[in-house]
């Protein structure tokens, strides 16, 4: 039962000690921060990609319904038809 713990702390001790010896060298520290640091661009790159912007912003589109954007008119007709479902329920267990 002892083990279900997770990790043990002489692990981790073990673990943090042989990092500490590792990076008190200068050259090993260099080559872990220059592996950081590409890690860091590399995600950044990724991310950066991954971003979108909205066509259009919302704060214009929310005063200016357009009766020809269809997933718009759908996504309030689906808001719409909630309520009246639960008042009809409601109304029917009454």
């Amino acid at each position: 039962m002892a083990n279900s713990r997770g990790i043990s702390p002489y692990v981790l001790l073990g673990v943090g000690v042989a990092g500490v010896s590792y990076l008190s060298v200068r050259n090993n520290r260099q080559k872990v921060t220059q592996a950081f640091q590409g890690l860091k661009e590399k995600t950044m790159k990724i991310w950066s990609r991954q971003k979108t912007e909205p066509e259009i912003p919302l704060l214009e589109k929310a005063g200016h319904p357009d009766p020809y954007d269809i997933p718009d008119n759908r996504m309030v007709d689906e808001g719409a038809l909630f309520s009246v479902k639960y008042y009809n329920q409601k109304e029917q267990q009454a």
